[in-house]
């Protein structure tokens, strides 16, 4: 029960959420809690008081609310600064009514200390007080910390449905100004329906991954296909920027149990998560699980601490050097870097490590995602030094100590059949070689692709 002391000092911020958001001020910058963590109470109050705010901006990373401070009407009133462009405020940010902050993941707190990312007032979400009068930041720790030392003033929609989660995740009432009880649901990612190609690709990394291996993994429905494919495998970990649903069935059958381990082991690591209710129930108050900030999680000097680390991560298209693009089709931004660079990087310095990107062939559109250039203003999220393996539906193209030739080789072998002709036609002017007359080559592994080593 929470002691004398902390009711009063809980009772003293306590105010409502139109109480609390009238201390933002024209001109003010704002950090907002990082996805499904979105504060929601204070995020609508505010945008309900919109008309009493000039030039004020608003930064966070992946957007899962309504982003009703991105709409037309509010021009003048919020400007947001994504540091992540998600679906919610894509539209905006291509049209010019939102700005897009490029930068890594693990940057940001640093970036806030450091009085780069300049707080006026931070908006952000917790859990209830203990006892002792600490919050947890539950399923967004990220960058909250950072916020809490360095905003000028802090903002906290105290939740009774934010899971408890443990490890460097708390702080005190006492660094909070004004404490807001909202008992609001939290936003859920529910797993999406698996393709036919994605569960090719789900196979084809399974058979990447060896017992021991520590996992990194992103969001959608890859991840949840490899993940589907992995319930052979003994003492796998995870250390990873987040995970959702579609670890719990590991978890729960005893693969995911970190023993094997050797950085934090018995324990997976993470910095946010998102996912539905049986996911948020499952980290409260659960020792297994430790979340710590981003700059932690996600330092890929840090992460290379655990041996055989995987990364599992997707793009929107590569081309024939090995160049990655994962957050723009063109000048179009799709969404942003997250942690994809930092974990490729820390599986490359991973002992046994592997750095891994998978996707489907084609686009939604029927369009190749392994072309010959990437598009004109496209951004190279990942360089071609810092990944070694990509997969498709048709197979693993193993990049590691292959020259230009050989990479272009590979990866036009696990394009889709539809586009290759175009892809050999390319390579042939560019390589001065017949595509054909090397194909004894690739059989006796230069340039092999996974589907031969899966078969």
């Amino acid at each position: 029960m929470e002691s004398a002391a902390n009711q009063i000092d809980y009772k003293k911020r306590l105010v409502s959420a139109d109480e609390a958001v009238k201390h933002i001020k024209s001109g003010d910058s704002i950090l907002i809690s990082h996805a499904c963590g979105e504060p929601q109470a204070l995020i609508d109050a505010m945008v309900d008081n919109y008309k009493n705010y000039k030039d004020v901006r608003i930064y966070h990373e992946v957007c899962m609310g309504e982003a009703k401070y991105c709409e037309p009407e509010m021009a003048g009133h919020f400007f947001h600064d994504a540091l992540f462009v998600g679906a919610n405020v894509r539209k905006a940010v291509n049209e010019g009514r939102a700005g897009y902050v490029p930068g890594y993941f693990h940057t940001i707190p640093t970036l806030i200390r450091d009085g780069e990312l300049k707080l006026d007032v931070a908006l952000l979400q917790s859990s209830l007080p203990d006892a002792n009068g600490y919050v947890s930041f539950g399923i967004s720790v990220d960058y909250a910390l950072a916020a809490v030392e360095c905003a000028q003033t802090v903002i906290v929609q105290v939740n009774p449905n934010m899971p408890r989660t443990l490890g460097n995740s708390f702080v005190h009432i006492d660094d909070i100004d004004y404490l807001v009880e909202a008992d609001t649901p939290l936003i859920e990612l529910h797993p999406g329906a698996i393709s036919e190609a994605e569960a090719a690709i789900g196979r084809y990394c399974a058979s990447l991954v060896e017992d021991g291996s520590c996992l990194q993994l992103g969001i959608g429905s890859i991840p949840d296909a490899v993940l589907a494919n992995l319930k052979d495998k003994k003492d796998l970990g995870l250390h990873t920027e987040m995970f959702a649903d579609g670890a719990l069935d590991l978890i729960e059958s005893g693969v995911i149990n970190c023993r094997a381990k050797n950085f934090h082991p018995n324990k997976i690591v993470a910095t946010f998560l998102m996912g539905t209710r049986k996911l948020y129930d499952f980290v409260d108050d659960n020792p297994f699980v430790e979340m710590q900030p981003v700059d932690y999680v996600n330092d890929p000097y840090i992460a290379s601490k655990n041996d055989k680390l995987v990364a599992i991560n997707s793009c929107i298209e590569v081309d024939l050097k090995g160049q990655v693009a994962s957050e723009s089709a063109g000048l179009r931004q799709i969404s942003g870097v997250g942690g994809q660079v930092d974990f490729c990087r820390a599986a490359r310095l991973s002992k046994g490590g592997k750095a891994i990107l998978a996707f489907p062939s084609l686009t939604r559109k029927g369009a190749s995602k392994i072309v010959p250039f990437l598009q004109q203003g496209a951004t190279v999220t990942t360089n071609m030094y810092d990944v070694e393996y990509f997969v498709t539906e048709n197979g693993i193209a193993n990049l590691r100590m292959k020259n230009l030739e050989q990479r272009a080789r590979a990866l036009i072998s696990i394009a889709h059949p539809s586009v290759q002709d175009e892809l050999i036609a390319e390579y042939e002017d560019r390589f001065k070689q017949d595509y054909k007359a090397m194909s004894t080559e690739v059989a006796a592994g230069i340039g092999m692709t996974g589907k031969m080593k899966a078969e």
